[in-house]
C-alpha cells in the first residue's frame, strides 16, 4: 500500500489535505493523526471492519479496547448508552484534551472498538488537526497510538513514518506531540469511578471534580492473570524499546553505586538530565527529575533512541510516582515489564476485630525489620484541626466533638459513629479515601525501595487495601477476651464495646477470605505464627 503524508501547518489554507485525510477514514480506510498526546492510528469507530485493520497494522492483539475520539460533547449521546452528569463536569473541566471518560456502549459502537466489553472509551483531543480531521470525517474516530503494537508510541510523524509507512492509507504529519504519553483513562461505569491508566490529568484532578476516585492497583503493577484490560495500556508489557530495561530503585547515589557494582550487566542508562556524568554508562535522558511533565514529553523519545544508540540493556531511574509522575511510571514500568533491581519488597495487610491484638502481631514484624503503616494513626493525621476532614466529620456528628483547641475528641466520635451502620459508614465515606491514599502511597514506596510493607487497618478489606497487599493476615481472639483487652485499654463500657463489635461485624466478614490467620490467645505462640507470614 502506498502511504500519502499530508503536512499540516495552517489549517485554514490546507482545507483540501484534511478533507482528503477525512475521505479516508469515511471510506474505511485507516489515517494517523497528531494528538496533543501522542500520534493515533484512526478508523471510523462506527465501522467494525475499518477498525479491524487497525489491529492488523499494528499487530494488536483484539482483546485490547479502542479509545474513541470526538470533536464536540454532544457526539457523547450517540456513542454511550448514558451520559451520567459527572461525565458533563469533567468534559466542562478537560475537555478538549488529555482524558478519556469510560462510560456504557451505545449500540453504534461495533464490538471490535471495545473488545467485547459493554464500556467505550471516550475522548476529545484538543490537538487542532485532530479536531479538524474528526470534524471533517464527519464520524467518531477509533484510535490507539500509530507505532507497532508493544513499541514506544510516536510522538512525531517521522516515528510513524518509520512503523506505519505502507501500511495505512495516510500520516497527516501535525508537528511534535505535547505531552508525550498517552490519555488518562478514567472508567465512570464503577462505584466510586476508577483510574485506570495515568495521564496528564492526574487522579488529584480527578477528585477535585468527581469527589472520591479509586486507582486501579494495575496502574502500577503487572495485569492480575487472566484479568482482561477495562482499558488501553493495561497489558502487562507495553511501550517497551528492543532493549531490556530494568528499573533501578532508590536514589541517584544508590542508582550509580548499582551501576558501579554490576558493571557487565548494562551498557546503556536512562537517567535525568544533569545526571548524566554519574555513571560510566553511555546515558540517555528523559527529562528534569523534578518535573514531571518534561519526563512525559521526554519519555518514548528516549527509549527509542536507546534502541537507534544499539543498546541491549538499559538501567533507568524510577521517577516519583506523584501528580503526572504516576503516569510516566506507569509506562517506564510496563516498558520495562516491571523488571525491578533490586528485588521489590511486599506488602502485607493485617486486620482483625477490636481487642484481637493486631499491634502485637505488626509489632513483632516491625522487629524483623518490616515498615509498619498504621491506619489509625493515618487517621488521626488526616483529622488534624484545621483539615477538611475534620469540618466534615463537626457538621455530620455534631460540633461539640471538638475540643475547645479545635482537637478532635476521638472517644465521644466514636460513640455516635458506632452507634448504628447508617452513621459508621458515615464516618468511613468522610475519613477513608485519605486515610486509604496515605496508607497506599508508603506501602508503595517502601515496597519500591525493597521494604517489606506491613498495614495495620481494621478496614482492611472494607478500604480496598486489600487489593494492594501481596498477603493478607487476620488476626483472631475470642470475643470475651478482645472485650476485656478493650475494658482495660480503652476504659470504656460494655456497652460502647458492644456497639463496636457490632460495628465491625462486616468487616469480619470480608476478612475470612484471608490468606493467614494468626491466634492472638492462649495458649500465646505467636512467634510460630508469623513464621507462616
Amino acid at each position: 500500500m502506498k502511504t500519502e503524508i499530508f503536512t499540516i501547518t495552517n489549517i485554514e489554507q490546507q482545507r483540501s489535505e484534511i478533507e482528503a485525510a477525512a475521505a479516508y477514514l469515511r471510506a474505511g480506510e485507516l489515517v494517523a493523526i497528531p494528538t496533543e498526546t501522542v500520534y493515533g492510528l484512526g478508523a471510523n469507530a462506527l465501522d467494525g471492519n475499518a477498525v479491524k485493520k487497525i489491529f492488523a497494522a499494528k499487530g494488536r492483539p483484539q482483546d485490547n479496547p479502542l479509545i474513541v475520539h470526538i470533536a464536540e460533547v454532544s457526539e457523547l449521546y450517540a456513542i454511550a448508552r448514558e451520559v451520567p452528569e459527572s461525565a458533563l463536569r469533567l468534559a466542562a473541566a478537560y475537555w478538549p484534551g488529555p482524558l478519556t471518560m469510560i462510560l456504557p456502549k451505545g449500540d453504534a459502537i461495533p464490538p471490535e472498538v471495545s473488545a467485547g466489553l459493554d464500556t467505550v472509551a471516550i475522548r476529545m483531543p484538543s490537538h487542532p488537526v485532530a479536531n479538524a480531521v474528526i470534524r471533517a470525517a464527519g464520524v467518531p474516530v477509533a484510535a490507539p497510538s500509530a507505532n507497532i503494537s508493544g513499541f514506544p508510541s510516536p510522538t512525531a510523524a517521522q516515528y510513524v513514518i518509520d512503523d506505519m509507512n505502507g501500511r495505512i492509507a495516510a500520516i497527516v504529519d501535525g508537528g511534535d506531540c505535547e505531552y508525550g504519553i498517552e490519555s488518562t483513562v478514567v472508567t465512570l461505569a464503577t462505584d466510586p469511578p476508577e483510574l485506570l491508566r495515568p495521564g496528564a490529568v492526574t487522579v488529584e484532578q480527578l477528585r477535585a471534580i468527581l469527589g472520591e476516585v479509586a486507582v486501579n492497583p494495575a496502574v502500577l503493577n503487572p495485569l492480575a492473570e487472566g484479568a482482561q484490560a477495562a482499558s488501553p495500556g493495561m497489558k502487562y508489557k507495553h511501550y517497551s524499546p528492543r532493549a531490556e530495561i530494568s528499573i533501578v530503585r532508590g536514589d541517584l547515589a544508590a542508582f550509580a553505586a548499582y551501576c558501579a557494582a554490576h558493571p557487565d550487566d548494562a551498557d546503556a542508562a536512562l537517567v535525568f538530565e544533569g545526571e548524566e556524568t554519574a555513571t560510566p554508562l553511555p546515558c540517555v535522558t528523559f527529562g528534569r527529575e523534578d518535573d514531571a511533565l518534561s519526563q512525559a514529553h521526554r519519555l518514548f523519545d528516549a527509549l527509542r533512541e536507546l534502541d537507534a544508540m544499539g543498546a541491549k540493556k538499559v538501567f533507568a531511574r524510577s521517577p516519583s510516582p506523584q501528580g503526572v509522575g504516576l503516569g510516566v511510571c506507569n509506562r517506564l514500568y510496563r516498558a520495562a515489564a516491571f523488571r525491578f533491581l533490586p528485588e521489590p519488597g511486599k506488602i502485607i495487610g493485617v486486620t482483625g476485630a477490636s481487642g484481637s491484638g493486631k499491634s502485637t502481631v505488626c509489632d513483632l514484624l516491625r522487629q524483623r525489620g518490616a515498615v509498619i503503616i498504621d491506619a489509625d494513626a493515618e487517621a488521626r493525621r488526616v483529622t488534624e484541626p484545621g483539615s477538611p476532614a475534620l469540618g466534615r466529620l463537626a457538621t455530620a456528628f455534631g460540633a461539640d466533638i471538638l475540643r475547645p483547641d479545635g482537637s478532635l475528641d476521638r472517644r465521644l466520635l466514636a460513640s455516635r459513629a458506632f452507634a448504628d451502620k447508617e452513621k459508621t459508614d458515615l464516618l468511613v465515606s468522610i475519613t477513608h479515601p485519605a486515610i486509604v491514599e496515605r496508607c497506599r502511597a508508603q506501602a508503595q514506596a517502601a515496597r519500591d525501595a525493597g521494604r517489606t510493607a506491613v498495614i495495620d487497618a481494621p478496614l482492611l478489606f472494607s478500604s480496598g487495601l486489600d487489593k494492594i497487599c501481596d498477603l493478607t493476615v487476620r488476626v483472631e481472639a475470642p470475643e470475651a477476651i478482645r472485650a476485656a483487652r478493650i475494658r482495660a485499654r480503652d476504659n470504656i463500657s460494655d456497652e460502647e464495646i458492644a456497639k463496636r463489635f457490632a460495628a465491625q461485624a462486616e468487616e469480619a466478614a470480608l476478612s475470612r477470605s484471608a490468606d493467614v490467620a494468626i491466634r492472638n490467645y492462649p495458649p500465646y505462640e505467636l512467634e510460630e505464627e508469623i513464621k507462616r507470614i
